[in-house]
């Protein structure tokens, strides 16, 4: 079992969703991040209030998988996110020690696909 975690553009959300989808990959934790990198927040000030406008929105996604899945899911998520810019995102692939579904008890790859 695996655990991928991918953090994309806000704006390629939907793209990223949908290739997902076409892999029959269609569940997944999703939220909103913020994040400093490479390309540097700035801060702007506008009637007395600094405002940063560095931060790209960001989405960052949990995934959870059995191995056959995993390439797939890559694929889909880095040609779906990828602009070419710096900030694209990132996306990290860690191995699960045990996953057990609350309803049912399943444990393992049963416990994702019940």
């Amino acid at each position: 079992m695996k655990k991928i975690e991918a953090i994309v553009r806000a704006s390629k959300f939907e793209d990223v969703k949908e290739a997902l989808g076409k892999k029959d990959i269609n569940f997944f934790t999703f939220y909103e991040v913020k994040g400093y990198g490479h390309q540097k927040g700035k801060n702007y000030t506008y009637r007395g209030a600094i405002y940063d406008v560095g931060y790209i929105a960001r989405i960052k996604l949990e995934i959870l998988l059995s191995e056959p899945f995993v390439a797939d899911a890559i694929e889909a998520i880095s040609n779906a996110a990828k602009t070419g810019e710096k900030g694209d995102g990132l996306i990290t692939v860690s191995s699960m020690e045990e996953i057990i579904n609350i309803r049912t008890s399943l444990k393992g790859s049963e416990a994702i696909n019940s």
